[in-house]
C-alpha cells in the first residue's frame, strides 16, 4: 500500500524497490472510492 488518505487532485510518483525481484511482468493495481484498476508492469533487468 502506498497511500491510505485521502489525497488532491494531480500527479504523484512512487518510488518502487525492484531490487529483489526477477526480471518479468508483474500485476498491480490502483483502487480509489468504486474505482479499481489492475495494470500489467514488465520488470527488464
Amino acid at each position: 500500500m502506498l497511500v491510505n488518505q485521502q489525497q488532491p487532485a494531480g500527479n504523484y510518483e512512487a518510488k518502487f524497490d525492484a531490487s529483489n525481484l526477477s526480471s518479468g511482468v508483474y500485476l498491480y493495481k490502483l483502487q480509489t472510492g468504486s474505482y479499481n484498476k489492475t495494470m500489467k508492469m514488465i520488470l527488464m533487468k
